[in-house]
Formats: structure tokens, C-alpha cells, sequence
């Protein structure tokens, strides 16, 4: 089954937030970080726990990033396309490697797509990638979100844990509370809805309930309000997480399907607001 690739590097580069750094504090130091003798972060210190025993997943975190030489590879000429667009702070080289595509991982033959959802791939991919990101009633939902080129900041609570994106400028809550997820949902969401438990060191999070108007990577892999994820999130010391997203979406296909994307701690960082009003690069990417 032929899949569309089209339209990967552009909509990558959209002006989710046009920062190079991420500071507004440039001489504040956050409390409880643990210091090396030099006085940086010391990312390989124990993680921090909260009160009741748990690692505590608070902090400003980026998803490893991926070479400008390895996205040549695994993309080929559109990356040299890209390369000519000046994005301050969304350079090719900061995003992560399922950015572009979720599926990165399976061979053209090992095709899971349904034909439906290659149809709809191909409706997504015939929207205005110029026009996207401020497009009323469009957002662009997770995993993409951090995937791109802005970190998240995750905020983590006694009974529900907060995923703040500064792509898009959305939020998720995690419930934490000890609730489960309904059968069925009256309002679907665009992030669906979460609910987390602890496996020993780890949080897991089953999320439901989604509409059918985000896309998977910016490939624009679809997917289905039928859609359930999970996640795994795990802090295996102050300065690194590991993370898994599982995909189940049996309307668009054929099997499940799991991504691992490491994360960094940013500590002393913030993230940014962004909004559509402050989006400068639109005017310097290529019309097509």
C-alpha cells in the first residue's frame, strides 16, 4: 500500500514559538538542583521524590533531538529543503526523529495504515501547511507537541500531574486520583482524557476519548476517535526520563504500536507562552 510522505519539513517549521534559548530568569537558580562543583546541574544525581515515596516528574523537559545528518538520512532531500528556511529556535537538528514521521521505525512493506487512514492522511496533507498554526479550532495536539522544537514542563501534584506544551500552548491533566477511564465519552477531546497510576517507579497513563482532529506526527499520520494511548513515563535520575507511548487505534490500524522518546531535563529554564499573534516566520517560509 503506497503511504503519502509529502509535506514533512514545512509544517515542522511553522511558528509553534520562534525562541533560540529558554530563559526569561537569566541569573535565577532553581532551588533543590542538585550542583556539580562548577556550579551546573548535576543531571546524573538520584532523582528527587515526592512526599509520599514517588519519583517527582516536575521539571522543564526536551525529548533527545536528532541530528541534521541523521535527518538527511531518514528523510532525504526535503530536509536540504528546510535547511534554506531561517526558523530562529526551530532549526532542523532540535526536533526529534518521529517528528516527521511516527512510523519511522517500519518498513514500507510492514505498512500497519488501514486503507481509511491513508485516504484521510492524504485529506490532511492537501490542508494549507502555511495556514495551520493559526487556523481557528486547529491545535496540534501530543505526541507531535514534543516532538517539534519546544521542551515541556511537566508539574506533578498529589492527585493529578499537569503536561504543559509550549508548542501550541495546550495543556493535558493527568488524574492521579484514582479514577479510571469511562466506557464512553460524551464530549471528545482534543488531547482526549488521562488517568494515571504508579507501577513502582513508574507512571503510567492511559488516555481516551479523542476527536479525530490532531495528527500523530507531521507527516499527518492520522488517527481515530476510537484512539487509546499509554504511556510510560520513568525518571531514572534528576536529569533523564525515560518515556514509551503505545498506540491503540484499531480504526486506523492494523495492530498497536510503541515509540520510546528519552527526555532531558532543562533545569533553570521555562517555557514560553506562544500565540498566534507573535508568529513572525509564516512571511519567510516558501509558498507552495
Amino acid at each position: 500500500m503506497s503511504i503519502p510522505n509529502s509535506g514533512w519539513p514545512l509544517v515542522v517549521l511553522l511558528a509553534w514559538a520562534a525562541s533560540p534559548a529558554h530563559t526569561q530568569w537569566s541569573d535565577f537558580r532553581e532551588p533543590g538542583v542538585p550542583r556539580t562543583r562548577a556550579g551546573n546541574a548535576n543531571l546524573t544525581a538520584p532523582a528527587p521524590k515526592t512526599a509520599d515515596g514517588k519519583p517527582d516528574l516536575s521539571g522543564v523537559w526536551m525529548h533527545e533531538t536528532t541530528t541534521v545528518a541523521e535527518m538527511r538520512r531518514l528523510y532525504g532531500s526535503r530536509i536540504d529543503e528546510a535547511l534554506k528556511v531561517d526558523a530562529p529556535g526551530m532549526e532542523i537538528g532540535t526536533q526529534h526523529r518521529y517528528s516527521g514521521n511516527i512510523l519511522l521505525d517500519f518498513k514500507p512493506e510492514e505498512s500497519m495504515m488501514r486503507p481509511q487512514a491513508v485516504e484521510q492522511m492524504r485529506r490532511n496533507q492537501a490542508v494549507n501547511h502555511l495556514a495551520d498554526a493559526c487556523t481557528p479550532g486547529f491545535s496540534m495536539g501530543f505526541p507531535l507537541a514534543d516532538l517539534v522544537s519546544e521542551p515541556i514542563q511537566i508539574v506533578q501534584a498529589p492527585r493529578i500531574t499537569m503536561i504543559l506544551y509550549e508548542a501550541g500552548n495546550f495543556h493535558r491533566l493527568i488524574h492521579t486520583d484514582g479514577r479510571t477511564l469511562p466506557k464512553e465519552f460524551d464530549l471528545p477531546a482534543f488531547n482526549g482524557y488521562s488517568a494515571g497510576h504508579w507501577e513502582g517507579d513508574t507512571l503510567v497513563v492511559e488516555t481516551a476519548g479523542f476527536n479525530d482532529k490532531t495528527w500523530l506526527d507531521a507527516i499527518r499520520h492520522p488517527h481515530s476517535d476510537a484512539l487509546r494511548t499509554v504511556e510510560r513515563f520513568r525518571r531514572r535520575d534528576f536529569g533523564h526520563m525515560d518515556y514509551e507511548i503505545r498506540f491503540d487505534d484499531p480504526k486506523m490500524y492494523t495492530k498497536p504500536f510503541s515509540v520510546k522518546v528519552p527526555h532531558e531535563l532543562l533545569p533553570d529554564t521555562d517555557i514560553f507562552e506562544n500565540y498566534c499573534e507573535n508568529e513572525k516566520d509564516s512571511a519567510h517560509l516558501p509558498k507552495r
